[in-house]
């Protein structure tokens, strides 16, 4: 139903801007009307990269001005057709958005968005340079058709409608499926996308392509309709900027967010450019100026979200005393927790083989010839005092750090220093100290995002995250918004977001941190399932009483060695072990 009315509503806006363009004879309002399916097209290109992975670009007058120089210097120096260079452009778009995303992701940030800046204002000079000041489209009266030269403005603007719908259904298409999901992961917390098995680099530069193909397109269509090109007008900063405020004021991250910005900014910049420029030359940038500064005192993220946000509190009915002081939480079944699980026959094969791994930062050996062994269905407790070592640990197990030396098998496999993605591929999941959530997702879409590194379609993805789920206890909650999540479903959702890769080991790191004690009995019940399903766990923790109670197995890391490695009764008992980290407090207590 919703995607019946998405369709109507792209039906609905075209017919009526096609209706209203049909009945406008003045060429200089017809002009503005393409103009604004201009902007809106190029604000759906800013948006395909910056709106869904949240790097901001500040140069995307290099792609669209690639695509407006190609149908000049296609016509002059080859007498090609628009209607063929056109789609060359953003051939070309597309290349150029490779060539620059590839080195260019390796920054982020205030970094990432200063690199794309400069690009175009490259480009530009380059042009000038080879003597392309100005570059005026040849007439062709004896067949305009050909070369899109029509008599009757509205054509422009038909066309650009044309392809302002296709720029839109485009989108759809990515938001809605596993490329949008993506994207949007890597916008919200990159680490657990990689964590999650997400090749964020190939993503993004599927992004910069496709995002900068729709730009390279629209581009050369600008230039069939100016039929004057400069350097200025297509690669100046004025452009770029244009993108980055039609989408920022309509909404980012959205699909009708840069047609609402384009559809209000662009008349309103044009009309007072007609009426005002010749005083003051520059209006359109104070316009785009003052638009942002409004935008992000009233509405941040844009139009778009903010007037849904109003109807959506508007719908909302107000609460009942019953389900005020009753809300929906997550209920996982308790198991007792008062003695270990039985070590099956099978637990001897090892699936997880770590030989003599360090790394250091600087003079500071964090890892120091780390060495052991997990078996198939153990619990692996990993502890140690603060900076022992234990999370740098996980993150060279995990390819969030490149280990100086060592060896790391994985079910006999070499997975040296590999990606992250390429270890969740291998069967390796991860969960983090600080928890990762994709806040703005729900939980079914957080944890559908995990289930991507094995599934094929979204269909397939969508019933290992279901399984995910329920495994945990999630189910009854399963759509609520991971921004409204207490710790304990947090920590179920980071959980169900590794299972739903199927992965045959899990790196738990301080799952039970910020719990309850009843909560973290909950927790502990469903580690201790996943373990009895023929999963291998190696899991950091401080909070002993329960994890002498979980684990098979400890391995003790000091300074970043290992101190010991051996059952919990006799590490707990171990001197070295009461010396460095339990102290003789605890040991006391137990004893109790």
């Amino acid at each position: 139903m919703s995607s019946r009315r998405s369709i109507v509503s792209i039906a609905v806006f075209a017919a009526i801007y096609a209706a209203i363009s049909l009945t406008i004879t003045n060429s200089y309002y017809q002009l503005i009307m393409t103009l604004v399916l201009v902007w809106a097209v190029f604000g759906l290109s800013w948006n395909l990269l910056s709106g869904y992975t949240g790097l901001i670009s500040f140069g995307h007058a290099a792609f669209f001005g690639i695509g407006a120089y190609t149908t000049a210097l296609g016509q002059i120096y080859f007498d090609l057709s628009p209607w063929l260079l056109i789609p060359i452009a953003a051939m070309l778009g597309g290349l150029a958005g490779l060539l620059i995303g590839f080195p260019t992701f390796r920054l982020q940030g205030h970094y990432f968005a200063l690199a794309m800046l400069a690009y175009p204002l490259a480009i530009l000079y380059v042009f000038e340079w080879l003597g392309f000041q100005e570059i005026t489209l040849p007439i062709k009266r004896d067949n305009p058709i050909a070369y899109m030269q029509f008599a009757d403005p509205r054509a422009y603007t038909l066309l650009a409608l044309v392809m302002l719908v296709g720029a839109i259904l485009l989108t759809r298409t990515v938001e809605r499926g596993r490329f949008g999901m993506a994207l949007l992961a890597i916008k919200q917390n990159q680490a657990a996308a990689e964590a999650a098995g997400i090749n964020t680099l190939a993503w993004k530069l599927r992004a910069i392509s496709l995002s900068g193909a729709v730009a390279g397109a629209i581009g050369a269509f600008y230039a069939v309709v100016l039929l004057v090109v400069t350097p200025q007008s297509v690669f100046g900063m004025l452009v770029s900027a244009q993108a980055l405020t039609v989408a920022m004021f309509g909404g980012v991250g959205t699909v009708w967010g840069p047609v609402i910005g384009s559809v209000i900014l662009i008349p309103l910049a044009e009309a007072l450019n007609a009426e005002a420029g010749s005083r003051f030359p520059g209006i359109q940038g104070v316009i785009y100026g003052l638009a942002i500064i409004g935008v992000i005192l009233v509405a941040p993220d844009g139009l778009f979200w903010k007037v849904r946000d109003i109807l959506r509190r508007c719908k909302l009915p107000l609460p009942s005393a019953e389900a005020t002081f009753a809300p929906v939480t997550a209920t996982v079944t308790k198991l007792p927790v008062s003695t270990r699980r039985d070590q099956s026959s099978g637990q001897m094969d090892v699936v997880l083989e770590v030989s003599n791994l360090s790394r250091s930062f600087g003079g500071l050996k964090a890892v120091q010839n780390v060495s052991f062994k997990l078996h198939r269905n153990e619990i692996l407790g990993i502890i140690g005092p603060n900076g022992a070592g234990k999370t740098t640990l996980f993150n060279l197990l995990n390819g969030f750090l490149r280990p100086d030396t060592g060896e790391v098998l994985v079910e006999g496999r070499d997975m040296f220093a590999r990606k992250p993605h390429e270890l969740c591929e291998a069967g390796v999941a991860r969960t983090f100290q600080i928890m990762r959530p994709f806040p703005r997702m729900s939980i079914a879409d957080n944890v559908v995002v995990g289930a991507y590194v094995r599934a094929k379609t979204d269909a397939e993805a969508r019933s290992l995250a279901a399984d995910a789920i329920a495994r945990v206890g999630l189910s009854p909650i399963a759509e609520r918004i991971a921004g409204e999540l207490s710790t304990k479903e947090l920590r179920l959702m980071e959980l169900a977001r590794a299972l739903a890769g199927q992965p045959r080991i899990l790196l738990l790191d301080e799952t039970l941190a910020g719990l309850g004690h009843d909560e973290t009995d909950e927790v502990v019940a469903v580690i201790q399932r996943l373990a009895r399903d023929n999963m291998s766990i190696a899991i950091i923790e401080h909070t002993m009483q329960a994890m002498v109670r979980l684990v098979d197995n400890f391995l003790v890391l000091d300074h970043g060695a290992v101190l010991v490695e051996g059952k919990p009764d006799a590490v707990t008992r171990d001197t070295r072990v009461i010396e460095a980290y339990l102290g003789k407090k605890w040991v006391a207590h137990a004893a109790h």
